[in-house]
């Protein structure tokens, strides 16, 4: 019962252009979420809540907040995880994720929103990071036009590329964290707190 519901979300995400994670790349991270003992986490950017069902289903212990926007989508993603009684461990919060301050601590935070915000992001809610805490990021590949951006003539979208290089520059700069690079899904970084 639990895969055809997912399998309509993820119908739902094809059918209505809703950008979910593709298959490996969730794979990949319940999988990290399992072997890790996370229990705590904070994502941001809900989408219509597939990612955070699917990693509050890694086990029962296991509590996520998560952050959406939009009205529509976050609408969406409270039905959704009404649909699988997730209410009391999945918390989503309709705002802009930028805006809000949250006190808790987090073992790992999963970025998957604006991807022009991604620094912002990772810069505001590292505090709320446990120590030994994650940061995961999704989309660092962008459709392989990270890799090769003359796949596109479109300006916004070369923009677009040139802040997930920064970004990626970021990760590999920044002294606090390891990150490791993984081509699944549309590319994923883990950055673990040294």
């Amino acid at each position: 019962m639990v895969y055809l519901q997912l399998e309509e979300i993820e119908k739902f995400a094809k059918e209505n252009n809703v950008p979910i994670m593709q298959k490996d790349g969730i794979e990949f991270l319940t999988k990290y979420i399992k072997e890790n003992n996370i229990k705590n986490i904070l994502e941001i950017g809900s989408a219509i809540g597939y990612s955070a069902i699917k990693m509050a289903l890694v086990n029962d212990d296991i509590k996520v907040t998560t952050i959406e926007r939009d009205k529509n989508r976050y609408d969406l993603a409270v039905s959704n995880i009404n649909k699988f009684n997730l209410n009391k461990r999945i918390n989503i919060i309709l705002d802009d994720a930028l805006k809000i301050e949250l006190n808790e601590k987090y073992d790992l935070i999963f970025i998957d929103a604006a991807k022009s915000q991604y620094i912002n992001f990772f810069n505001k809610f590292d505090k709320n990071l446990n120590k030994n805490g994650i940061i995961v990021t999704d989309n660092l590949s962008f459709h392989g036009l990270v890799e090769d951006d003359s796949k596109t003539n479109n300006r916004n979208t070369k923009q677009l590329v040139k802040k997930i290089r920064k970004y990626i520059e970021f990760l590999k700069e920044n002294k606090d964290y390891d990150t490791t690079f993984y081509k699944l899904g549309d590319g994923v970084a883990v950055s673990i707190k040294k």
